[in-house]
């Protein structure tokens, strides 16, 4: 099946005459989602958790990456193996990264040989907002979002024209540049940003290898070296009214890196990011609407031995992932809406590596209600996926809110997921040191329990949730590295988040708290945390203006970790500070100055991979008015 990525081009080309005359604004989400119900929904009346964070903060908190951006939020547990650009892993709510699904504009991303996410890949320049949907929604996406949902928004074309760029320079030589430009017209609408990011970076890893025991560790080498990484990417975003009715949009995010880790049958890597997609949107009426979708993610890795200025190469291996979506929405009635749709993906894998199944295909079909009356709110969903490999499988959800008066809020909801094995896990192929795969392994399923009350005022708010996730079939790695199924996981957990604006202060705090167990009886592991989950986290952020001075600070942390299954590898746990300065030269243009990890605290997310010290960094920001 081919599917019509000419239109991406054609939306592109036709935005082009109508960015003249800058007249519409584009309507402004605000503290509006569209992940939780795949439809607009304000946060307030979402019955799931649910958390946006949009550039204003991206730019205030001066972060350099997702990973950083993402640390110590709600629900949110991040691993990193050796700093910037290196290989991060996302666990939310206790769940593993494969089982958190990421969409980029509404395209499903990932790896599908690994089923991971390329957090560290994805360069935060290029990202206008993000909203993370924690708990369950499997019932509206399919298979990996048994822990939840993060979709991540491109820059896009806001009121008239404007332009930006940022220029930062800092510790372990960094250089960063992001330029970019936004237009929108009569009829229709453009944006580009590009940007380049480059580290000498820090030594990733201290592992090592003993040839004669063949005991090892780490990257089972030892490479005291920097270990860095570049990153060059560019994104489009465009659209054109075609009609009064109709509208036509497509995006391109291309990221290409280069990254040094330490290794000993590679060590250096060129990988390619590339997320495409086009969108088709019908509004017959206020009642009615078709929105029809196509998109592609293709994932490029090309592996490389390199030494003393040569490089040769090992291998290179291409993840590609398609998908197409039709949905209807549907309003019936004042306050009740019926959704419905279809969709379709197929995993492709193609390289070096011979896999004995290299592709398959899944179709979808959903449908759900939702209905707001009074100070209740209602949202039932089901779905039923047909995998090609493992058959039919449908799941469910079910959720209520109540708003009882003085802002005060009520949410409960119960969830099912599944997610099916990846190819790495089903036909990784044998090396001479093993095979580490499992043919025989099941998909993972899973239900969950999520009951919340939160409270909404003009100055402040706060909500406190607390969960628990019963996984059956728990896809996880022996100590040969072998993945099998660990009959049932159970993870309980409680978040609290709270803001608040007192005497000039911004005040955002989070903690989590997160109990994820082996549960089988018969297992050796039984009751023992799952690796790489901490406990316990947090992260609290203060800034205070004084007039065209900004400072803030950036605390966070987490608890002890296991980095294995048998719980014998003992991570510490950890607390950072970063403090930030920004200062507004004018309207436009802004100095921005960060130290992060402040202390110079030593720590690790991975088993014998360091992450960065005390760092500094210095920024120059401009931001042009609207036009």
């Amino acid at each position: 099946m081919k599917l019509p990525y000419h239109s991406l081009s054609l939306a592109l080309a036709l935005a082009l005459p109508g960015v003249a005359a800058a007249q519409n604004a584009p309507t402004e989400l605000g503290d509006v989602t569209v992940t939780a119900t795949r439809t607009p929904i304000s946060i307030e009346n979402s019955v799931v958790p649910v958390q946006v964070i949009d550039r204003a903060q991206i730019d205030r908190s001066q972060a350099n990456s997702l990973q950083d951006l993402l640390r110590g939020r709600a629900g949110l547990d991040i691993n990193n193996s050796g700093g910037m650009g290196k290989l991060t892993s996302l666990f939310m709510r206790g769940t593993s990264s494969s089982q958190v699904l990421v969409l980029v504009d509404g395209v499903r991303i990932g790896s599908a040989t690994s089923g991971m996410p390329p957090l560290q890949e994805l360069p935060i320049d290029q990202i206008e907002r993000i909203e993370i949907v924690r708990g369950p929604r499997s019932s509206l996406y399919g298979s990996e979002a048994i822990g939840g949902v993060i979709q991540i928004f491109t820059r896009n074309a806001g009121k008239g024209l404007q332009q930006n760029l940022t220029i930062t320079a800092g510790s372990n030589n960094l250089r960063q540049v992001s330029a970019g430009f936004s237009n929108r017209g009569e009829r229709g609408w453009i944006s580009a940003q590009a940007g380049y990011q480059e580290t000498d970076g820090i030594n990733a890893c201290r592992g090592f290898y003993d040839a004669v025991t063949w005991a090892g560790a780490g990257c089972f080498t030892n490479e005291p070296d920097r270990d860095g990484y570049r990153n060059t990417s560019i994104n489009v975003r465009g659209g054109y009214a075609l009609t009064e009715t109709l509208s036509l949009e497509g995006h391109v995010l291309n990221a290409n890196s280069r990254n040094q880790f330490d290794g000993t049958t590679s060590n250096e890597s060129d990988n390619r990011q590339q997320v495409m997609g086009s969108k088709l949107k019908w509004v017959h009426s206020d009642s009615f609407q078709l929105t029809a979708q196509v998109g592609r993610n293709n994932e490029q890795a090309d592996g490389y031995l390199a030494s003393n200025g040569n490089r040769s190469f090992v291998s290179t291996l291409d993840s590609r992932r398609d998908t197409a979506s039709v949905q209807g929405d549907f309003l019936f009635a004042e306050g009740q809406q019926i959704s419905a749709g279809v969709d379709w993906q197929k995993d492709k894998v193609t390289g070096t590596t011979a896999y004995i199944t290299d592709s398959r295909d899944n179709t979808g079909v959903f449908a759900e209600y939702q209905r707001q009356f009074g100070a209740h709110s209602l949202q039932a969903s089901v779905r039923n996926d047909d995998n090609e490999q493992f058959g039919s499988h449908t799941t469910g959800s079910l959720g209520y809110g109540f708003a009882f008066g003085n802002g005060f809020r009520l949410t409960a909801n119960v969830g099912t997921g599944f997610k099916a094995p990846t190819f790495n896990d089903l036909y990784y192929p044998c090396s001479p040191w093993g095979c580490y795969n499992n043919a025989e392994l099941k998909p993972e399923k899973s239900k969950s329990l999520n009951i919340g009350i939160a409270q909404y005022a003009d100055a402040w708010n706060w909500t406190f949730n607390a969960y628990e996730t019963r996984i059956d079939q728990l896809i996880a790695l022996d100590s040969t590295f072998t993945p099998y199924n660990i009959a049932e996981a159970r993870i309980r957990g409680a978040e609290l988040t709270g803001y608040l604006s007192l005497a000039g202060f911004d005040i955002n705090a989070q903690a989590s708290f997160t109990d994820p167990r082996d549960h089988i009886a018969s297992a050796p592991t039984y009751d023992n945390l799952l690796p790489r989950r901490a406990r316990t986290s947090g992260r609290l952020d203060v800034d205070k203006s004084f007039g065209t001075l900004r400072l803030g600070v950036t605390a966070a942390g987490s608890g002890h970790r296991f980095d294995d299954a048998a719980n014998s590898v003992r991570l510490a746990g950890y607390g950072t500070m970063d403090v930030r300065v920004e200062y507004a030269i004018n309207d436009a243009w802004s100095l921005q100055a960060k130290a992060a990890n402040v202390f110079d605290r030593e720590y690790e997310t991975v088993a014998w991979y360091n992450q960065p010290g005390r760092e500094y960094q210095l920024t120059l920001r401009y931001n042009s008015k609207a036009n």
